[in-house]
């Protein structure tokens, strides 16, 4: 697929197809309009006959209008224009990027991107429609035989443009459908990862895509730490972890240098727990295969770090990804074991599920030690009380830094992919308490995902960090698949710190 932006009156264009809008009550919007009276008004005859009103998710196909050189217009319905909001225009964008698909064009020509979105402009109308766009067409095929793969369909359509009332609303429009392409590449390096199942995916093979980052871009450089490496560091926290898989851990470290050398970078750390089956503290089976899932919090890094290459902002990131699998066995970690962290911090293991919180700490004192970030943002599918506290909606966000926070949160309005503060006061820390150890890795049912994010604090308190549980919005179970979240969270909080740099 190929994408473009243009500014041109609909009539004129030569595609397959034209996709315009129509609100609820049968109303069209001004490129309908347009098109409605240059085809001696084929579309209102097409709206009186009751064959569209609007309703949103609604679709109707005309052919052969006349006075126009498209072959088909698209009616898109939009739903009421007063409740036309951010949520209501990604709707309309995928409503219409699934039609175009079934209608045979080879070429389409969308100006649904025209429509105003209150306090939005046209760099934030493209870079929408991009990305929901990209997302809509996303299919993973990658694990399906060959015979499978012969009976999926196939589309024709190769061209997509979005058009822009003016010549002057084409730089921005540009931007948003350069950064949306970048973004997008990440978001679906996070989503194959996610989706591939734990016996392709597995540390070494995360380790392997990391590398391959750094040989296909040139801002890129990486490197992988082995288990000896580990322990030369003091990694027993992270260690504990991998002893009863047989699947070597890795420490993966990337960075990305776009910005002056010497410059602060920003830290990304992310959990890359290829399987968690939970340890002796094993999991029930019943969806126990989406556990493969729970190294989104890596891939996440990993996407971010394509997007970054491919758009080049002026900003050094650092990116670690402890990858390791939690199973079951004879050397496993066993609740009531006492490992002592790369920080000297000794850690009861109250319950070996609660893993992602020991291959994190391990990271960001790796990340304390070795940088001297601007920020350090963590993100893992860590905890299910997260889920039950904000669903698959929004992502858990918790800071020790309110303009981090605040950073994070605007970022995720802006982009889409939305977080929600919840508190960290040390108050909570107080369920983690151990008789025998500094600290345990559980604080009892009560406040789950704060006191897994307390527990990483007592990791942290030198740095500006945020943690973002993901444990929500990385996957969802109908139907199944990796969302690619927090890919889009985090460019876009890093293109607002490259913009406020330069600004």
């Amino acid at each position: 697929m190929e994408y473009f932006v243009k500014s041109g009156n609909p009539e004129k264009q030569r595609v397959g197809c034209v996709v315009v809008g129509i609100f609820d009550r049968r109303k069209p919007t001004e490129a309908a309009a347009v098109l409605d009276a240059v085809s001696e008004g084929a579309i209102g005859s097409a709206l009186r006959r009751g064959d569209m009103d609007g309703k949103a998710g609604s679709t109707l196909v005309l052919h052969n209008l006349p006075n126009m050189f498209g072959d088909r217009v698209l009616l898109v319905g939009l739903g009421r224009e007063r409740d036309f909001n951010e949520a209501a225009y990604r709707k309309a964008i995928q409503t219409s990027v699934r039609a175009v698909r079934q209608t045979g064009a080879i070429d389409a020509a969308s100006y649904l991107t025209h429509l105003p979105v209150k306090g939005r402009d046209f760099h934030w109308n493209v870079l929408q429609a991009m990305l929901s766009t990209l997302d809509s067409y996303y299919r993973f095929d990658e694990c399906r035989g060959t015979a499978a793969r012969r009976t999926l369909p196939v589309y024709k359509l190769e061209r997509l443009t979005f058009d822009v009332p003016r010549r002057s609303d084409l730089p921005a429009a540009e931007r948003g459908l350069s950064e949306a392409m970048a973004i997008g590449a990440g978001v679906d390096l996070a989503k194959n990862l996610g989706n591939l199942p734990g016996n392709y995916c597995t540390p070494s093979y995360l380790a392997e895509v990391a590398q391959g980052l750094a040989k296909q871009y040139k801002s890129v450089k990486a490197k992988v730490l082995e288990q000896a490496d580990m322990e030369k560091l003091g990694m027993g926290a992270l260690l504990s972890v991998s002893r009863g898989s047989r699947q070597p851990p890795k420490l993966i470290v990337l960075e990305y240098n776009g910005g002056a050398k010497g410059e602060k970078p920003i830290a990304l750390v992310g959990k890359g727990l290829t399987f968690d089956a939970g340890g002796i503290s094993i999991k029930p089976a019943a969806a126990m295969d989406e556990m493969k899932y729970d190294m989104c919090g890596g891939g996440s890094v990993l996407g971010t770090f394509k997007a970054l290459a491919e758009l080049g902002p002026a900003i050094n990131v650092i990116g670690v990804v402890p990858a390791s699998e939690n199973l079951p066995d004879g050397q496993a970690l066993k609740p009531g074991d006492i490992v002592t962290s790369m920080s000297g911090l000794t850690i009861e293991v109250l319950n070996t599920d609660a893993e992602g919180r020991l291959i994190l700490c391990d990271a960001l004192s790796y990340v304390e030690k070795n940088y001297d970030p601007e920020y350090v943002v963590d993100m893992a599918t860590l905890t299910g009380a997260c889920v039950v506290a904000l669903g698959q909606h929004a992502t858990g966000l918790f800071s020790n830094q309110p303009g981090l926070a605040r950073r994070l949160l605007n970022a995720g309005d802006f982009i889409g992919d939305r977080a929600w503060e919840l508190p960290l006061w040390e108050e909570y820390q107080t369920q983690l308490r151990s008789p025998f150890a500094d600290v345990a890795n559980v604080g009892g049912r009560d406040a789950g995902a704060i006191t897994a994010a307390s527990f990483l604090h007592r990791f942290t308190r030198k740095l500006r960090w945020a943690h973002l549980d993901i444990a929500g919005s990385a996957w969802k179970s109908s139907p199944k698949g990796a969302t690619g979240r927090p890919v889009g969270l985090l460019m876009q909080f890093l293109l607002d710190f490259a913009a406020k740099k330069e600004g």
